[in-house]
């Protein structure tokens, strides 16, 4: 014979704490505790909501729970976190989730019996969960949580704020349905694969808002391991759309400006390549007129302004010539003519080029070559051409009475170090980068110089020496001079074969004569 249960004894003597909340106005309210839930929670008449009960990290946890259950109207159970107020030790709930006659819905809450372990390891979980918890709500970064059946456990609420999409509606579905369809299958392979493996991992992929729109996203993966072998993917999520649209929007700006400069470079290329030939013609005839091969020019007036024809139309010819090997050489269309250099007999067929321009200006042109210097593999027309635009910067910018010095030297390294140094009016230490840039011209204001030029002669030569492979160092302080130093790699030092002596020639003579 059955008789009738007494529900509310059954209700008040379960051996484990059980109680029931209903939501009023967004705040989960305990209506009705148990005798066991009252003992173990230490319930007071002022406990009415459930934050109050369990803690901001174990409510949070709880909420996420009813949400879930109300979305799916079946019962379940959640995690708890250590931290209880009280300090109460629960490892999780069973929800269930009651629909009342007038629709309300009410939750009936039974928390797990106990199992108190004192495992270091079980602990140390139970913080990092506890940690990961409490980090949900102060992120700026989008955390989403999935089990082993890609269901979403929880979510923060970045994640909802960034993507649009409701906490509702992401509990319980499956996360690889937040990718977009060109990732899905590699993004559901991968959770396979971190949650069975416990591997972490780093990537770009595509997230669909709520809207149905594509964020570029990077993700970072990681396995969370709790009790009884239950393993979570713990996943990052940040919208890097802008970046990846300024990445865009960069890499067609860098292709804009390289076509441009490539159109620049062939524009200056043939524009020079035209008026060199009319600007040949010019000197020519000018010097045959100066050097009045027909006969007299007539009037005095007439030489001078030869002269000063045959001045601009050298002085052209000189920077459509510098402006034409620029272009070359950002053009990529320079080919080194390599040959084994004798660097003595080049320094000295430049100084003689250079000594009439310096005796003109007043300065005194000077070597240091040092004695048994190896033979130099390089292109002769192009180190020729680096020197000679030192030297000639040297002397636009020296004072008269100074000193200019070209110097050649194995360095301590090995390499070869050619230096033009002058005693001239120097660079400001703040401006020498400004002074390698092409088309620039660093002008010492105190002394008013005029001094004509492209402002290439520098780049040119920096841009020589690093075809060579090697490096050009300016050093300058203004009202004390400058010195740049050009280091060619010692790969490009070509060892001279050792002199033989008298003696040593007339042993191989008699060596060879007693052979035969």
């Amino acid at each position: 014979m059955v008789t009738e249960i007494d529900y509310e004894a059954f209700f008040q003597n379960m051996p484990v704490p059980r109680f029931l909340v209903n939501e009023e106005e967004g705040t989960y309210v305990i209506n009705k505790a148990n005798r066991k839930a009252i003992e173990f929670f230490k319930i007071g008449e002022g406990v009415k909501t459930l934050q109050d009960l369990l803690g901001k990290d174990n409510f949070k946890t709880l909420e996420d729970g009813f949400r879930k259950a109300r979305k799916t109207g079946q019962p379940l159970a959640v995690d708890a976190l250590s931290g209880f107020p009280g300090n109460a030790q629960i490892p999780g709930f069973w929800i269930n989730p009651v629909v009342m006659p007038g629709g309300e819905t009410v939750f009936d809450v039974i928390a797990q019996p106990p199992a108190y372990s004192d495992s270091a390891l079980q602990q140390e979980r139970d913080d990092a969960l506890l940690l990961l918890t409490s980090i949900f709500d102060a992120s700026e970064v989008g955390i989403i949580v999935s089990d082993h059946k890609r269901s979403v456990v929880k979510v923060n609420d970045s994640f909802t704020r960034i993507f649009g999409w409701e906490r509702e509606e992401l509990l319980g579905k499956d996360v690889t349905e937040l990718v977009a369809d060109e990732d899905r299958e590699w993004a559901r392979k991968n959770h396979e694969t971190f949650i069975k493996e416990g591997v972490r991992s780093t990537g770009e992929m595509k997230v669909i808002r709520r809207n149905g729109s594509v964020a570029n996203t990077l993700m970072t993966s990681a396995t969370l391991e709790l009790s009884s072998n239950r393993r979570f993917q713990v996943t990052t999520v940040m919208d890097i759309t802008m970046r990846k649209q300024m990445e865009i929007s960069l890499r067609m700006a860098k292709e804009q400006a390289d076509s441009a400069n490539h159109a620049k470079s062939a524009f200056l290329a043939n524009m020079s390549h035209e008026l060199r030939t009319p600007l040949n013609a010019i000197i020519g005839f000018s010097e045959m007129m100066l050097n009045e091969t027909f006969g007299d020019l007539g009037h005095e007036k007439y030489k001078e302004y030869m002269e000063d024809v045959h001045l601009s139309a050298r002085h052209l010819l000189e920077i459509i010539n510098e402006v034409l090997d620029m272009s070359k050489i950002e053009a990529g269309r320079v080919e080194l003519d390599e040959k084994e250099i004798d660097v003595k007999a080049l320094i000295q067929s430049v100084t003689r080029i250079m000594m009439s321009r310096a005796f003109s200006s007043g300065l005194e042109l000077l070597e240091e070559i040092d004695s048994d210097l190896p033979a130099l593999k390089a292109d002769p027309r192009l180190i020729r051409q680096i020197l000679i635009n030192l030297v000639t910067n040297a002397v636009k910018y020296s004072n008269k009475g100074g000193v200019i010095t070209v110097k050649a030297k194995i360095n301590d390294r090995g390499h070869m170090d050619l230096v033009v140094a002058d005693t001239g009016i120097g660079i400001p230490e703040n401006r020498i980068d400004e002074a390698l840039e092409p088309f620039s011209q660093v002008n010492d204001n105190v002394h008013a110089r005029e001094v004509q030029g492209t402002g290439l002669g520098l780049p040119l030569a920096k841009a020589m020496t690093e075809l060579h492979g090697g490096a050009l160092k300016l050093q300058s302080k203004q009202g004390e001079g400058t010195t740049v130093t050009i280091t060619l790699p010692k790969d490009r030092l070509v060892a001279r074969e050792p002199k033989k002596t008298d003696s040593e020639s007339q042993e191989i003579i008699e060596y060879g004569s007693s052979a035969e």
